[in-house]
């Protein structure tokens, strides 16, 4: 009960602080210059952030991996365009959400092409431990897109909610909202379907 299902039934409110992203703007210029320290930092601080936002759209392990991989090369190509603006991830996202939309729209088209949906791939890179694989398979069949994409930010990227707001250019009270309705149905599944207790 490591990520997800310590969300859903708190253990202990003292728990360690989640890790907030930090990113220094001027890390794309070094990208730009091409810099692969910079390039191998930058992809090691923000890898699971951005796997957990395309995850949170694709719904699909290895399309998730894809997009990612696509997403950094897209940065690597296109540093040279950031305009520093204080929203660093919301550049990356924004990269990201459209490439998703892209794969999206790429599958609708070549849907004879049979592919393992989430429910059966247990390969998920982030997610180590039994229960919360359980956990983010259910939380995949019961909530709604952007539920998804917001509890996935907050647990696997430690995003603050004000973060998350602010990189998905939404308010406050809208993410705070959809958060705390998202554990709420999630946490009802997982009690019908046994897998936590009241």
């Amino acid at each position: 009960m490591i990520l997800f299902l310590s969300m859903v039934v708190p253990e202990n409110t003292d728990c360690e602080q989640q890790q907030k992203l930090i990113i220094d703007e001027a890390i794309f210029q070094r990208i730009a210059e091409n810099d692969m320290v910079a390039f191998e930092e930058f992809y090691r601080l923000t890898e699971r952030t951005v796997y957990a936002f395309v995850l949170s759209t694709l719904k699909n392990h290895d399309d998730a991996l894809d997009v990612v991989q696509d997403t950094y090369l897209k940065i690597r190509a296109a540093a040279h365009l950031y305009q520093p603006m204080g929203k660093p991830m919301a550049w990356v996202f924004t990269i990201a959400r459209n490439l998703s939309i892209s794969k999206l729209r790429f599958k609708k088209k070549n849907d004879s092409i049979e592919m393992a949906d989430i429910e059966n791939d247990m390969n998920f890179s982030y997610v180590n431990d039994n229960e919360d694989r359980l956990v983010l398979q259910a939380a995949l069949n019961v909530l709604n897109g952007q539920e998804i994409e917001i509890i996935l930010l907050h647990a696997i990227s430690g995003f603050t909610h004000r973060e998350i707001a602010k990189n998905l250019e939404l308010n406050l009270s809208t993410v705070l909202s959809k958060y705390h309705r998202g554990l709420k149905k999630l946490k009802k599944y997982l009690i019908e379907q046994e897998v936590i207790k009241l």
